[in-house]
């Protein structure tokens, strides 16, 4: 009888051991599983309210208005300046540069910086045209870069400008700008004008 019941137990804790054995494998190829569709799935982002809209990100492609937005702000930082605030300008645009254009980037920006320290020379830029191209990660803004020498303007200048980017991940970077327009017909420009700091 002792024997009879030993083995009955002895059944039990085979089974109940197949069956934790059975469920441990089930959930371990259920992770690997969900790991292999987390790596392979595109990653999407969605920030917070800016300018009226929602603005969604995602691993697959550059949404547009993302693009927009970063390059009006990259635009402000880098073309509204003050001697006393060229240095926290230039140190922001480079947060955003890309790691293989960092140092061409910061070289182009020391320049500007020491350009205008210590002297009465601000510049402030009014954006009219922001024009994005996803695909080929560059955008273009237009608009009259204005140069004042204490409280006289001595120059308004119309001037386009491209930026280029690149994009992996979720991360957006800049790994160049450069002036492609540099004045046109019209514009309003006295004789003081070499006074300018040009990007």
């Amino acid at each position: 009888m002792d024997l009879e019941y030993s083995q009955g137990q002895a059944q039990r804790v085979l089974r109940q051991r197949n069956m934790l054995a059975l469920t441990c494998a089930g959930l371990s190829v259920l992770t690997v599983a969900s790991l292999l569709a987390a790596s392979v799935k595109d990653r999407e982002i969605v920030l917070q309210p800016i300018a009226g809209r929602s603005v969604t990100i995602s691993s697959r492609a550059m949404d547009r208005d993302y693009l927009e937005l970063v390059t009006r702000d990259t635009a402000v930082m880098m073309f509204n300046r003050t001697p006393q605030s060229a240095d926290y300008r230039m140190n922001q645009v480079l947060k955003i540069a890309h790691p293989s254009a960092y140092g061409k980037l910061k070289g182009e920006l020391i320049k500007i910086v020491d350009d205008q320290r210590g002297s009465s020379v601000a510049q402030f830029f009014t954006m009219e045209k922001l024009t994005v191209d996803p695909r080929g990660l560059n955008s273009t803004v237009t608009g009259v870069l204005h140069t004042m020498v204490g409280r006289e303007e001595v120059s308004a200048v119309q001037r386009t400008f491209q930026f280029d980017w690149t994009y992996t991940g979720l991360e957006l970077r800049l790994v160049g700008f450069r002036a492609i327009q540099s004045e046109k017909p019209g514009t309003n420009q006295n004789s003081n004008a070499s006074q300018e700091v040009a990007p």
